[in-house]
């Protein structure tokens, strides 16, 4: 018994020594860990100061990967107040928004006064830009409250800057420069000379606003004194953003100066300087989803510091058993211990393993989801911001073509217009392709003139063919109906695509086109539509990946007919998408067909008491001294439009917002509306629902550049007639407008 005593007496120490090293080791790795998220948090806020923030974001995303353990917790709110805040600078305000209120509702019980107050400031900052006002003044002034109640003149004064911007957008000027006004001493007090910069350009921008109707005398000279401020600080800490915005502010003022010169080039490197901030803001933004070198480096420190804890493990362990080499027993009980729990250890480490990986797939697949969210929003908003300078070169090519141009000119001109209506091609091609590859394409039943769609095509692509010395024939089955319903500029895309491909291929040669009836039953019809050319052929082993996405025959075919080879793969996806398929047949040298077959619906006959629109040809003199309200944000595209319809001899009104839109509906009587989508305060669809609740006659037509997430489905709910792609051919144009304009003269059913 004694002996029994005297065995565990001597176990006892060891074991007892073995959990304190255990203990010291788990508080030396909270503490190596709690140093690196420390050190990321300061590394971020310098790479943001430098405007490197393609490295900001990924520092903070592995802090916040390390903040989410149990025993971080205390650092988490602190990274995501970091990375909310990060996505306002990278101006992708609707991702601060979301990320704040989520991190308030995860929270909530942890946050102290002052994290709760920044959360509330970056809520109102980002609901001001999202058009938000109402939530913006709320959050605003709880911020307001409780940064006043801990004496925090700083972020007071960031909120009262808010409150500035908040009544800069709702048109409340004065209102607005007093605000600028009571913080610039405070930011210039601490030293905040980003902060007083951006404040004197806002107080310039509400300046010129102000004076806009003449309210205030001195508007333009306190506008320049302020911008003159901003640029003064600006030379001393180069931010691109305060650049810009410059820029932006110095064109107003020079265009209200009558120095158009000075204007444009202003205007310019507005566009210019505006363009590569977006492209680097997007790019960082991407990188922050994607993720991947924060994982790697969280792999790498975990991995180190496992290797530094075991070294210390094993050096605390063995330089105390060396105490008691003397004690066989109490070694070899020590060492089975060991072994024990290193097999145990092991196992939770295998288990542990297993679990990472099965985590880490799904951070892949998320990661992977939201990469492809990015590209297609990133692709939606490139063509988006190509169609506006687009609109500017083909309405100005338009109006200089009508202004009866020299000969030498004229050949310029129309250079210039099938230049950009080759570019405008390749900008529909890739959103037609993003929305393809987004399912966000909508197939529509609409009854629509067969023939006289085709044959627009095929007249539309004659001087194509022309120019290569191509002969363009066209076969319309006579047995085919006049009127089917379906979707018809789908089908001209298709025929386009398909058409132009043959035209491409064939020199000195001939295209056919022919339209044939398949099947026809009492409510429906099958056609098919066969391209056929005898053009340089397609080798067997193409054939296929011809219908993929940028594949072309050859490199050498690539090179010597130019393309980008998204064409045939937009009309697989389309047809696909329609219920059908692309066939192909082809040989090298002898040319090549292709065909498809659609089934369309069939028209029922109308009653005696139903009116009828019949599509005629642009009748301009019906146009005359029709009254047109132009809804448009773009000076440039302002003029282009007014310019295009009063050459028609239309009576044209503009403004430049939709709350505006609404008033001059409700006082003056207009014959059409043509209205743009996107504009600061609410959107056009926003206004056109508004105009619908007290007048529902008025055609409305939607004008602007075409995105990922618009569709047409969405406008005629809001209550548009109309959908004008910008930019646009005159003759569509025209001959859209006069469509409305007739159906509304022959009395067609009301909105509602």
């Amino acid at each position: 018994m004694r002996q029994f005593f005297l065995k565990y007496r001597l176990v006892a120490p060891l074991i007892l020594f073995y959990f304190i090293s255990i203990s010291a080791v788990s508080q030396t790795k909270e503490t190596d860990t709690t140093l690196v998220i420390k050190n990321l948090q300061k590394s971020a806020i310098k790479n943001i100061d430098g405007q490197n923030y393609k490295l900001a974001i990924k520092k903070l995303s592995l802090a916040n990967k390390l903040a989410a353990a149990p025993n971080f917790n205390h650092f988490k709110l602190g990274v995501e107040l970091q990375i909310a805040d990060l996505y306002y600078k990278l101006q992708y305000y609707a991702k601060t928004y979301d990320e704040t209120i989520n991190m308030i509702a995860q929270s909530d019980s942890l946050l102290g006064i002052n994290e709760r107050a920044t959360a509330y400031k970056l809520l109102g900052l980002s609901a001001i830009q999202t058009g938000n006002f109402n939530t913006a003044a709320l959050y605003l002034g709880k911020a307001d409250s409780l940064f006043t109640s801990q004496n925090d003149e700083i972020n007071r004064a960031i909120v009262l800057h808010g409150k500035g911007l908040l009544a800069l957008n709702q048109k409340k000027y004065e209102t607005s420069v007093r605000y600028f006004d009571s913080v610039i001493p405070i930011f210039k007090q601490n030293n905040l000379k980003l902060r007083e910069a951006n404040t004197n350009i806002n107080q310039a921008d509400a300046y010129m606003k102000w004076g806009e109707n003449n309210e205030i005398s001195t508007a333009l000279e306190d506008a320049k004194s302020a911008l003159q401020n901003a640029l003064e600080i600006n030379s001393e800490i180069s931010d691109i953003q305060l650049s810009i915005d410059g820029y932006r502010i110095s064109s107003q003022i020079a265009i209200r100066e009558n120095n158009i010169k000075k204007a444009e080039e202003d205007l310019q490197l507005y566009f210019n300087k505006k363009d590569s901030i977006k492209q680097v803001y997007l790019t960082s933004i991407e990188e922050g989803i994607k993720g991947e070198w924060t994982i790697a480096s969280l792999n790498e420190i975990i991995a180190a510091q496992k290797r530094d804890n075991e070294e210390l493990q094993k050096s605390l362990f063995f330089g105390k058993l060396t105490g008691w080499l003397s004690i066989a027993l109490i070694i070899i009980l020590s060492l089975f211990a060991l072994s024990l729990n290193k097999n145990n250890n092991l196992r939770n480490k295998t288990f542990q393993l297993l679990k990472d990986k099965n985590t880490e797939l799904l951070i892949s697949k998320d990661k992977a989801e939201k990469a492809s969210q990015v590209k297609a929003q990133f692709l939606s908003t490139i063509t988006h911001e190509l169609r506006t300078p687009m609109y500017t070169v083909t309405g100005l090519t338009h109006l200089l073509l009508e202004e009866d141009p020299k000969p030498e000119q004229k050949e310029h001109l129309n250079s210039l217009k099938f230049s950009g209506e080759y570019l405008l091609s390749l900008i529909n091609n890739i959103l037609d392709l993003n929305k393809l590859e987004a399912n966000k394409v909508e197939i529509a039943k609409i009854p629509f003139n067969l023939r006289k769609r085709v044959e627009g095509v095929v007249t539309g692509l004659k001087k194509y063919a022309n120019d290569k010395k191509n002969t363009l024939l066209f076969e319309f089955d006579p047995t085919l109906p006049t009127q089917v319903i379906g979707d018809s500029l789908k089908l001209s895309q298709i025929l386009i695509n398909l058409i132009s491909n043959s035209i491409k291929f064939t020199e000195k040669g001939t295209v056919w086109v022919r339209i044939q009836n398949l099947t026809q039953t009492d409510r429906s019809i099958m056609i098919r539509f066969e391209v056929e050319d005898n053009g340089v052929g397609i080798s067997n082993n193409k054939q296929k990946d011809i219908f993929e996405t940028f594949t072309q025959g050859s490199l050498q075919i690539n090179r010597k007919f130019g393309g980008t080879g998204l064409g045939l793969s937009i009309v697989k996806n389309l047809l696909e998408i329609m219920d059908t398929k692309i066939h192909l047949e082809s040989k090298i040298g002898k040319g090549s067909k292709f065909w498809f077959d659609l089934t369309f619906g069939l028209m029922e006959k109308p009653k005696k008491s139903d009116k009828i629109i019949i599509p005629t040809d642009i009748n301009y003199d019906f146009l005359i001294n029709k009254e047109v309200l132009i809804v448009e944000d773009n000076k440039i595209n302002q003029m282009i439009t007014k310019k295009i319809l009063e050459k028609k001899q239309m009576i044209c009104t503009v403004v430049d917002n939709g709350m505006d839109a609404v008033k001059y509906v409700k006082k003056g009587k207009y014959d059409v509306i043509l209205m743009d989508i996107h504009m600061p305060g609410i959107s056009g669809i926003d206004a056109t629902k508004k105009i619908r609740e007290f007048n529902k006659e008025v055609p409305i037509i939607a004008l602007t550049a075409v995105t990922l997430e618009e569709s047409l489905e969405e406008f005629f709910k809001a209550g548009f007639n109309e959908f004008v792609p910008k930019p646009f051919k005159a003759e569509d144009f025209f001959e859209k407008i006069q469509r409305v304009l007739l159906k509304a003269e022959a009395g067609s059913p009301k909105i509602t």
